[in-house]
């Protein structure tokens, strides 16, 4: 995964030691809307994009979420800017932690899940480790996470909150959405949310109709205009018999070729006369 600040944030925007306060969020109605899809749908809709990549995975099933991100950006084994974010958090958010560095520590445990919890965080997004993955589910608080790991942090340096983060290739500013599910995370832009809704609205319904369509027998290779993708690709139907055929004559001329090297071998040798 790719870790850090944004790279493409202007250079006075990515330095250690801030913590920005009340940045804009996206529309509480826009958020709300997304949690009714799934995240593949949403990332279908907005033309493949904005999946974090298949390295953040849930501690627990059959959850989804939707909510605006509050950004941390950490030193690898070192959670002081965690407890910086949580006070930047607010009902409906979804906390984002990555490191300026590939970690693996358990960063994050039962203990911010139930100060997060209290303020009407909807979950975390953490590419680091997580641990107390059995209380995190016993207490209902989702959490998406690249690793699980009982080892400890520090308290000790500087990071920045509310900042742009990059996680799994993908820029994450504060106050986009992000949606986490069984199948990943993903992030819409804030400014991009609107037409997120408008886009899944239309991906769900071309899926009612192909759903119907697969359940009343077509077939994908006809809906899809398929079987002109194969003939243009050199793909073509073969009876059974007439392929076996193929092969055993594939099989004989390939028995002579060897038959023949090694004719040829022993000749070299002088077993022949």
């Amino acid at each position: 995964m790719t870790h850090g600040s944004a790279g493409d944030a202007p250079a006075a925007a990515r330095p250690s030691g801030v913590i920005v306060t009340d940045p804009p969020r996206a529309e509480a109605e826009h958020v709300a809307a997304l949690r009714g899809y799934g995240v593949a749908t949403v990332h279908e809709a907005m033309g493949r994009t904005g999946s974090l990549g298949p390295g953040l995975r849930p501690v627990q099933q059959d959850v989804r979420i939707a909510g605006t991100a509050v950004t941390a950006l950490c030193r690898p084994g070192d959670n002081l800017m965690i407890h910086a974010a949580v006070e930047q958090c607010a009902e409906g958010d979804v906390l984002v932690v990555t490191t300026t560095s590939p970690s693996t520590d358990g960063m994050f445990g039962e203990l911010f899940a139930t100060a997060l919890q209290y303020r009407g965080v909807r979950g975390l997004v953490i590419d680091a480790g997580v641990r107390d993955t059995a209380e995190l589910r016993a207490m209902g608080f989702p959490v998406w996470s690249a690793a699980v790991c009982a080892q400890g942090t520090v308290k000790a340096t500087a990071g920045s909150v509310n900042l742009p983060v990059v996680v799994g290739g993908q820029c994450i500013r504060p106050g986009d959405v992000i949606l986490a599910d069984d199948d990943g995370v993903m992030c819409v832009p804030r400014r991009s949310a609107a037409t997120a809704v408008e886009a899944a609205v239309a991906r769900t319904a071309k899926e009612a109709a192909t759903r119907a369509a697969f359940a009343e027998g077509q077939l994908g290779l006809d809906r899809y205009g398929l079987r002109e993708t194969l003939a243009r690709l050199g793909v073509r139907y073969q009876p059974y018999a007439e392929y076996a055929e193929d092969v055993r004559a594939e099989d004989v001329r390939a028995e002579a070729v060897r038959a023949e090297a090694v004719r040829v071998e022993d000749v070299r040798g002088g077993t022949v006369s």
